[in-house]
């Protein structure tokens, strides 16, 4: 599921939700920043859907590893996730649920840290108005609240 991952959250770890929580399955990103806060073992920000106004915060806590969490449509099926170097983002064909804000924030965030960023996608089902979420992406949000329950309880950080 997360084969790679665990390596990767490498000392200071931030993670950054991005989501419209009024826009269906949009939302993901945000409702898992908002599930995993205080629970996990890393600086967790729930940008909504202005990633812009977190930006120079991450900067501030001078973080070796960031991690977005966004959904896309990378075409996959609905509540799959995936994992990907920032570097990847460009070379995969996604069209970001709310306007560019992932690239634009991907390579601010480059151009200001020297930390590996990490995304994670999530495939919407729906991006329609309203505050529901999809069972395939409630699914999905279930399983990684799971993930990183255990990856908290089984490593010291």
């Amino acid at each position: 599921m997360c084969e790679g991952l665990e390596s990767r959250l490498k000392g200071k770890v931030v993670i950054l939700g991005i989501g419209n929580i009024l826009r269906s399955d949009d939302g993901a990103g945000s409702v898992l920043a908002g599930r995993i806060k205080g629970k996990v073992p890393f600086v967790v920000f729930d940008a909504e859907e202005a990633p812009e106004n977190y930006l120079e915060k991450i900067i501030q806590e001078k973080p070796d590893t960031v991690l977005i969490i966004d959904t896309v449509d990378f075409d996959g099926k609905p509540g799959e996730f995936k994992f990907l170097p920032a570097q990847d983002i460009k070379a995969v064909n996604l069209f970001a649920t709310h306007n560019a804000s992932i690239s634009l924030t991907i390579n601010y965030l480059q151009s200001n840290l020297k930390a590996d960023i990490i995304i994670l996608i999530i495939q919407p089902k729906s991006i329609v108005f309203g505050d529901k979420l999809s069972p395939e992406v409630t699914n999905a949000l279930d399983e990684l609240e799971g993930w990183f329950s255990r990856l908290t309880r089984s490593v010291k950080y």
